[in-house]
């Protein structure tokens, strides 16, 4: 019956030609050449007419998907190299369709998280280089994967977490992986609330269990997280003590349930816990700053209390030696969301408690700052240098 000859172009098998049976080679050898050099080298094949058959419908298959559904070019932001603001880059990139399992959604709205800071700067590692930061985002869902349930074309959906990469117009994700979006909250507002929403649910509801007349220190009570750990905390019965760099901020954290608000450039928030609290100290502190107020945050613990340290956007705190936790009986814990959400069911569970929260009005949204997602740049400078209160959201 002759040969093939089939060829690589942009990761696509391509049917070239038949290779005549008059042509001296064996029957069991095939070729493949790759397009961009047009040189050849010889492969073991198929010794079978089906196998043959397989190849061969394979190959026209595949021919006639790359002409009749060339990949869609979307805008998104690019990190090529670790550093400043100044390697977010606004590029073009390719989005195929979604396979199996898999969603595709035009995005509406994108939440800002410090923690996209610690991708781009490389203090967290990316699975691949260059990659698209952003682990928050609402969108429609345009396209669905082949055999896929429970998710449709016009869908509304949020998802928080992995895979990284939401700084985009359209992104494909794992159906698993997102949640539904009530019709009763606005998709910017569930946008700047799902990944913080779901990290103060799992702060205050498992991984340290507020309850009526537990007192809690909040650091970075005017920001995305701490403004919705205070509302929560304050809604559950806790004394809620905050602390903030500025006047602004200070009111901000009044408002959001904070029943003692401490300036932190200003005083000395140990020396101010030490005297709210009457020397007792508090059961639990929630630190997202790190290095500049972790010894001081196990300062105002009591005994057997607990240290949630959930970020470190001033740097890595400093190696803790076991002994300085023995002296009050010490619980210190690092925790991460996607350890929380790691089934569906808790994903749903976690997500379904911010929403409801949302709706009741429990929580109140401070979505305080948009920018368009071209000017990611500009929105990491100024969450870096606190220049940000509440929730910052980039628009597509």
């Amino acid at each position: 019956m002759g040969l093939l000859k089939l060829g690589f172009q942009n990761q696509r098998l391509h049917l070239l030609h038949f290779v005549p049976e008059s042509f001296s080679v064996s029957t069991s050898k095939f070729w493949v050449q790759k397009l961009t050099d047009n040189k050849s080298v010889k492969h073991s094949a198929l010794s079978s007419t089906l196998r043959s058959k397989l190849i061969i419908a394979k190959a026209l298959s595949t021919e006639a998907e790359a002409v009749s559904q060339p990949k869609k070019m979307v805008k998104a932001i690019r990190v090529h190299e670790f550093g400043g603001p100044e390697v977010l880059k606004w590029e073009d990139v390719e989005l195929g369709k979604p396979k199996e399992g898999e969603i595709r959604i035009k995005n509406k709205a994108i939440g800002l998280n410090f923690i996209d800071i610690y991708f781009r700067k490389g203090v967290y590692k990316a699975a691949t280089m260059p990659f698209t930061p952003g682990m928050e985002a609402v969108g429609e869902v345009t396209a669905v994967g082949p055999g896929l349930t429970g998710r449709k074309v016009g869908d509304v959906v949020a998802y928080a977490g992995n895979p990284m990469g939401s700084y985009a117009e359209e992104q494909i994700l794992p159906a698993d992986r997102v949640v539904p979006v009530p019709p009763s909250v606005d998709p910017v507002i569930a946008a700047s609330v799902v990944l913080k929403g779901m990290t103060a649910q799992f702060l205050v509801r498992r991984c340290f269990k507020v309850e009526p007349g537990h007192t809690v220190l909040v650091h970075a009570a005017a920001g995305g997280v701490g403004s919705l750990l205070c509302q929560w905390a304050n809604a559950l019965g806790a004394t809620v003590i905050g602390t903030v760099s500025t006047k602004e901020k200070a009111a901000q954290a009044k408002e959001d349930g904070c029943h003692h608000v401490i300036i932190y450039k200003e005083e000395d928030f140990v020396a101010c816990v030490n005297e709210i609290t009457s020397g007792k100290g508090v059961e639990v502190v929630y630190d997202s700053v790190g290095k500049d107020t972790f010894q001081g945050s196990l300062a105002c613990l009591k005994p057997r209390g607990y240290m949630v340290s959930f970020g470190q956007s001033s740097g890595s705190p400093d190696p803790v030696p076991l002994s300085a936790l023995a002296a009050k009986s010490l619980f210190l814990t690092r925790p991460t969301m996607m350890q929380y959400t790691l089934t569906r069911d808790e994903l749903l569970e976690t997500a379904g408690e911010v929403f409801a929260n949302v709706a009741s009005g429990i929580l109140r949204v401070r979505v305080n700052h948009k920018y368009p997602l071209s000017q990611a740049a500009q929105a990491h400078a100024d969450l870096e240098n606190r220049r940000t209160s509440g929730s910052v959201v980039l628009i597509p």
